[in-house]
């Protein structure tokens, strides 16, 4: 699905351009593509949720923090 995003199509532009050149960035590139995807879908489900406590904030941030989140521990979907 195409970004509607202004900023999301600027940087795929960026990530695609690298890859198609064969840029020393690319990684880097598609890094932040990645990380601006995951942040405007974490924006929109937490719009849509009803508010979250301190301690699921918490068990939810545990999931993309290096050495966490990895107990295995199922978080209800």
């Amino acid at each position: 699905m195409a970004a509607r995003d202004p900023a999301l199509r600027r940087l795929a532009a960026r990530a695609g351009a690298a890859a198609t050149n064969g840029a020393p960035d690319l990684d880097e590139r598609r890094a932040e593509l990645a990380e601006a995807r995951l942040a405007n879908h974490i924006r929109r489900v937490c719009a849509a949720a009803p508010p979250l406590t301190d301690a699921q904030r918490d068990r939810l941030a545990s999931l993309i923090r290096p050495g966490t989140g990895t107990s295995g521990e199922q978080v209800a979907s």
